[in-house]
């Protein structure tokens, strides 16, 4: 049976939301406050594959807050999730052992009075406030195709997951179609190299003449401290961090945030246009938490939640085109994202509200197509996402470039507030910055640094348990290898298969030990959902695609 010919349930509304992010969530919000406003009758839904609201959300945050009391102004007094505010900035470059306190803090680092937040939490309280306006949220329905109508150009919708495959896609006894869900707008706020976006815009082009889009993973946690929190005999609780173990080779850094109940957010970010074929993404991860200076703040603590996710840092040139017929692109699945600060969920619910008010306009004109969506990119270009944008729109092809390039371009962009040297500076996409190394040797031991301390640092796989991400085995595999062959010969010899070493689940394992040679073996019940390995495999030679509704990662805390 082929679930091609299966007669679908089909579902009408007039705005469907993918992805229940901060994005989609304040644009869901915003559309009810004005449909109430207004006195519309809408019918507003939200589809999120994780099994709730908040699951797939990863990140220890820092929050500019202006735009969520702009939508709540009574968020606080209705129990909004805070963890603490920042009392203060703290910017250090880190050597092999120690760490240097840098006196001044660049203006986009500033976060003193701005709040910390837990990704998962305020996504699963914006929830809450949507569902309570009317908004209908459908969590485990993961959208895997987007409806075009006749034309084959206007969006009318989107097809969720078929639920109880088996491995060769054959429908089970279990086996449940998934829904034609049609809208008159559909808006996707998937998160970074959303799988719905790429279809969309490689169909109708959306991409343009934009600069390739720039990447990096981030693998945070949520650690518990035995003891009062050691962040308060330091003058700052925001604190951020270069050099070691990148050294400033390759792009990226770290940081610690302040939580509630003395615990600490850490993460350690890679830009994904690193070079060294070599790099394990996990073990400078685990290098980094090692770093005598760090090690003085978490010592003694026991890692509760870990997780990993691929954030959109390439700026404002390398974002697409925001609408089409029936359809808007918000939240970092379009790019907004301001990169030097290290931020960018005030951007995403900043850009779902003005596509809520866009929709509005068009809804109430019964007029839908691009012509009338594209006042969302002429809100969004007035307004104050872009002049912030455009302070960060060659940030992360500066971090890109080597050494002392990239501090030049930097240091240029910071005193013309983004213009730099060259504007706009050349980005090549991260798949391709990869220099080949035929002499890397498989098989040499990864540093796992403190190995006496296994509730602070836990191997790989311990991570993914933390992060409670689940799949059923059974169903088809989500990852993709379009060419084995490839992955046998070509990235064997030139890079030693980077896949390997950058998942930061452990998904790619290389079997040299094969009856017909040397193997990429898939242990897919261990993905992050980063998808990492779709942006960075050098030969573009992998693909995510979305699993089972409400399999992945079960974030509660991070």
């Amino acid at each position: 049976m082929k679930t091609a010919s299966i007669q679908r349930e089909q579902m009408e509304v007039d705005v469907l939301f993918v992805g229940a992010g901060p994005a989609s969530l304040a644009g869901a919000i915003r559309l009810m406050q004005i449909a109430s406003d207004r006195g519309m009758d809408l019918e507003v839904a939200v589809i999120e594959k994780g099994t709730e609201v908040g699951a797939h959300a990863v990140s220890g945050a820092v929050l500019k807050p202006e735009p969520l009391f702009e939508l709540l102004p009574d968020a606080l007094e209705q129990g909004c999730p805070i963890e603490s505010r920042v009392r203060g900035d703290g910017l250090y470059w880190l050597t092999k052992k120690r760490a240097y306190r840098l006196p001044l803090v660049p203006r986009h680092l500033k976060n003193q009075g701005r709040v910390i937040i837990s990704l998962s939490r305020l996504t699963r309280w914006l929830g809450e406030r949507a569902e309570a306006l009317g908004v209908n949220i459908f969590p485990g329905f993961a959208g895997t195709e987007v409806l075009f109508g006749q034309d084959g150009r206007t969006v009318v919708g989107v097809r969720t997951d078929d639920k109880g495959l088996d491995r060769e896609r054959t429908p089970r006894a279990n086996f449940e179609p998934g829904i034609d869900l049609k809208a008159g707008v559909t808006v996707l706020g998937e998160g970074a190299r959303g799988s719905l976006c790429e279809q969309v815009c490689s169909r109708l082009g959306l991409k343009g003449d934009s600069g390739p889009e720039q990447f990096e993973v981030g693998i945070k946690e949520v650690i518990q401290l035995q003891e009062a929190d050691r962040l308060g005999q330091l003058p700052a609780n925001a604190l951020h961090f270069m050099g070691h173990p990148l050294g400033g080779r390759e792009p990226g850094g770290g940081f610690i945030y302040e939580m509630d109940q003395s615990r600490l957010a850490l993460g350690f970010l890679l830009g994904l246009g690193y070079r060294e074929a070599g790099l394990d993404v996990y073990d400078r991860f685990l290098q980094f938490k090692s770093h005598p200076f760090i090690h003085s703040l978490i010592k003694g603590g026991k890692v509760l939640e870990q997780g990993a996710r691929t954030v959109n840092t390439g700026g404002l040139y390398t974002m697409p085109a925001l609408t089409a017929d029936g359809l808007i692109l918000i939240g970092n699945t379009a790019g907004f994202h301001n990169t030097p600060a290290l931020k960018g969920v005030h951007l995403c619910m900043q850009s779902g509200m003005l596509a809520a008010e866009t929709i509005a306009e068009a809804l109430a004109s019964s007029d839908c197509s691009q012509s009338s969506l594209q006042s969302f990119e002429e809100k969004v270009g007035s307004g104050g996402i872009q002049a912030e944008m455009l302070e960060g729109r060659n940030c992360q092809q500066a971090l890109n470039r080597k050494g002392l390039a990239g501090f030049v371009h930097l240091g240029a962009q910071y005193l013309s507030k983004g213009r730099g040297i060259i504007d706009p500076l050349p980005g090549i996409p991260d798949h391709l910055s990869l220099k080949p190394d035929p002499g890397y040797a498989f098989g040499s031991e990864s540093s796992r640094p403190l190995e006496d301390e296994p509730e602070l640092f836990p191997d790989q796989l311990t991570g993914v348990y933390l992060s409670r991400t689940g799949h059923r085995e059974d169903q088809p595999c989500h990852l993709e290898i379009h060419d084995p062959e490839i992955c046998r010969s070509t990235c064997l010899d030139r890079f030693g298969c980077p896949c390997t070493r950058f998942c930061p689940g452990g998904v790619y394992e290389l079997d040299r030990a094969a009856e017909s040679g040397p193997v990429i073996r898939i242990n897919f019940a261990n993905c992050l959902h980063c998808k990492t390995c779709e942006i960075k495999d050098p030969f573009a030679n992998i693909t995510w695609h979305c699993p089972e509704g409400g399999d992945g990662p079960k974030y509660k805390i991070v």
